[in-house]
């Protein structure tokens, strides 16, 4: 540099400086908002994370109820079940002595070691659920190691016990093995009573959200999904404990941060029913079932019901419907397999007949139009009524038509093919007991100047649905249907026709559109053996929780709900009271009428009653045809040392098996087979109803196992007696 130069002043610029520290300014101003928002105003929401972060909520299972029968015999329980488990956290350091342990429990356990841990074999793994076999130990481990190491995997489920005491002795020199105790449903009875007790499975992805807010754990807990396990799913359910812990980041518990609240064990329940008149009613169904279809060669009879009632209290005694399935295979998982052969299986084994399955009732109905008859004083009790072979009807569709030859059709009685001259001359309660069809059709629809006004289709549907068909029931099952009394009004929106006269005959013998449930059947029966009182069914006896204490339980049919307390339209369930549904000798259920030129105009704001007079008479109908020696009954009770009184039925039908089979023959249908009776006559204690699809005679085929339950129930009710127990009704 030269002597001179002289150097320069650097000029700076204020407003850079400026610009510097406002830069400055506002990045802490920022930093300053955040944090405060973060400390201060978001300061719970980030607590909660936080907590959330170690916070871990458990739900200690609740024992599921045990069912019972009325005798203490055990239908459903909860049995111990054995999984080999290991908890990947707790194994040891070294790798040889992981393999070791792999090795030598996978020749215990059948289970094989599995190859590399590899991210294929990982997501192989993925695939598959606990307790179904594919991964090995080592890719099942690996997989849990990577979710929660501190939380035991499943290697394999429901090991024997002797298995399981092999295991834990082995478990001191095995770190990390463990054998995990599960409870599981077990069903001693089985098949026998699969329909009443059901089964349980897992809870769907459809009511999820509904159950995890009951407390209940997704993939672990089950539900009830038939028979009693459903519709008292809350009562048999319990209450899972809570229990919150603080975990750290691999997920090992550390401490409780809350009292643990212990998990409340289901109400055990009882049953109305005996088991050991259950098997006899199932013995007694099946030998009739094989004895028939070994006869003709073939199977003919598909199906079939039996119910056996206390028509004083409702009780239900037993409850059988053929085919059945074993639920004791769906104690751990419902297997795809068999559910969908149950499923395809066209008999319908998972259906309960006795409540689910609707039929022609066929004559058995006969005592609802014998029952309105009387009590409309369509028939005396010592009329005469001429009842050939057959008869001719001029059917109607309007009141104006004409008769000619082509709406004039054969009316003809199910003796015709023996007899074509028919009974001949019967009073009422004969028409009962021989069953004359020709009869029924008279009372029910008039005819000629014999019987100028018959019940009538109108009147014949109040007369039913006050012996209980045409609605549920409302016992404590889901799946009840309400079968069907039809009337023109139905008849018009469900064919388009009008109704006719003929239509009208038909339903009087409990045919053509008619349908019934077997419980229905037997309720209608119940009724007239009670003397005019319809008790509610039930198959609930008692429930109880774990101490033996009786429960007071109300149950509401029309939503199956239960409560602690009476709610309107429930009924006591729990201890056991008989509760009456109607008598209809005191309550008014039929519409008072007049009647012109054989159509009836009812007045459904003034009601009667079924008079007294009119159920002694049907009731004496029924004994006559035990007593009498061309009564329906008379060949099975002719010897039998108690008075049973009852009612045969043959009921045909066209159903869609039948019509794919071409067996749907105008004038040759195939016939279901019905039986009802009851005993004493004068006191009744039981009544019980036979179903036997496409049986044939109700007298031949359904008759033979009616007898041999009333003959069961009162030599199990000898035995009681002798050994001072309490017995049935007790």
């Amino acid at each position: 540099m030269s002597s001179g130069s002289v150097s320069r002043p650097v000029r700076f610029e204020t407003w850079r400086l400026a610009t510097v520290y406002v830069g400055i300014l506002l990045a802490f101003t920022g930093l300053l908002i955040r944090l405060i928002n973060l400390q201060v105003i978001q300061k719970s929401n980030w607590t909660l994370a936080a907590v959330d972060n170690y916070t871990f909520e458990t739900k200690p299972a609740a024992p599921r109820g045990i069912i019972y029968d009325r005798n203490g015999t055990i239908l459903a329980r909860n049995l111990a079940s054995y999984n080999i488990v290991i908890t990947p956290a707790d194994l040891p350091d070294d790798e040889s002595d992981i393999q070791s342990i792999y090795r030598d429990l996978s020749s215990i356990i059948d289970v094989p070691v599995g190859g590399p841990v590899t991210d294929q074999s990982l997501e192989e793994a993925k695939l598959f659920a606990a307790c179904v076999p594919g991964p090995g130990i080592a890719q099942l481990v690996a997989l849990q190691d990577t979710l929660a190491p501190y939380s035991p995997v499943k290697i394999k489920c429901n090991v024997t016990q002797e298995i399981a005491r092999i295991v834990e002795e082995k478990a001191v020199d095995w770190p990390g093995v463990t054998v995990e105790i599960e409870p599981i449903r077990d069903y001693p009875t089985g098949s026998l009573t699969a329909h009443l007790v059901g089964f349980l499975g897992p809870i769907s992805a459809a009511i999820e959200k509904e159950y995890t807010a009951k407390g209940f754990i997704p993939n672990r807990d089950k539900i009830g999904y038939a028979g009693v396990e459903d519709s008292l799913q809350d009562i048999l359910a319990g209450r899972n404990g809570t229990r919150v812990v603080q975990i750290d980041v691999a997920g090992q518990e550390l401490r409780n941060l809350e009292p643990p609240i212990p998990a409340v064990p289901g109400n055990n329940v009882y049953l109305t029913i005996d088991t050991r008149l259950q098997a006899a009613a199932e013995a007694s169904l099946l030998q009739e079932i094989n004895y028939w279809n070994t006869y003709f060669g073939k199977v003919r009879i598909s199906s079939g019901v039996v119910i056996a009632m206390n028509p004083k209290t409702g009780e239900i005694l037993a409850m059988v419907s053929y085919p059945n399935y074993e639920n004791n295979r769906f104690a751990r998982l419902i297997p795809s397999y068999y559910y969908q052969q149950l499923s395809e299986d066209p008999r319908k084994p998972l259906l309960n007949n006795a409540i689910s399955a609707e039929f022609p009732p066929g004559s058995v109905f006969k005592l609802s139009t014998a029952t309105g008859a009387y009590n409309e004083n369509v028939v005396e009790l010592g009329d005469i009524i001429q009842t050939p072979g057959q008869l001719l009807l001029c059917e109607k569709f309007n009141p104006n038509d004409i008769c000619s030859d082509r709406n004039t059709r054969p009316f003809v009685d199910w003796i015709f093919e023996q007899n074509p001259a028919g009974f001949g001359q019967l009073d009422f309660q004969h028409c009962i007991a021989y069953s004359s069809n020709v009869c029924f059709y008279k009372l029910g629809g008039g005819y000629q100047d014999e019987i100028k006004q018959g019940l009538g289709i109108e009147r014949l549907e109040y007369y039913a649905r006050a012996l209980g068909y045409d609605q549920t029931s409302g016992i404590e099952l889901k799946g009840e249907q309400d079968g069907l009394i039809p009337d023109p009004q139905w008849k018009r929106i469900n064919t388009g026709e009008n109704w006719s006269t003929g239509d009208t005959y038909i339903a009087s013998v409990g045919q053509g559109y008619v349908l019934a449930t077997p419980l229905q059947v037997l309720m209608s029966g119940a009724t007239i053996a009670n003397h005019g009182k319809l008790m509610q069914p039930t198959i609930v006896r008692e429930i109880t929780d774990g101490d033996g204490n009786v429960k007071n339980v109300w149950f509401n049919p029309e939503d199956f709900s239960l409560s602690f307390e009476q709610m309107p339209g429930s009924y006591q369930i729990s201890p056991f009271t008989p509760n009456m549904k109607w008598d209809v000798t005191v309550t008014p259920m039929i519409p008072k009428s007049s009647c012109q030129d054989g159509y009836c105009t009812l007045n459904v704001d003034d009601l009667k009653i079924i008079d007294p007079e009119t159920i002694e008479a049907v009731r004496g109908g029924t004994r006559l045809a035990v007593t009498d020696s061309r009564g329906t009954l008379y060949k099975l009770y002719k010897d039998f040392p108690i008075a049973v009184a009852g009612k045969t039925g043959t009921a045909e039908y066209c159903d869609d098996v039948a019509r794919k089979a071409q067996r749907c023959q105008f004038g040759a249908w195939p016939t279901h087979s019905w039986t009802l009776s009851y005993a004493p006559y004068d006191d009744p204690e039981i009544v019980v109803v036979a179903f036997a699809y496409n049986g044939g005679e109700g007298a031949t085929v359904a008759g033979p196992i009616v007898e041999r339950v009333i003959k069961a129930y009162f030599e199990l009710k000898s035995i009681d007696i002798a050994q001072g127990r309490p017995g049935f009704g007790q």
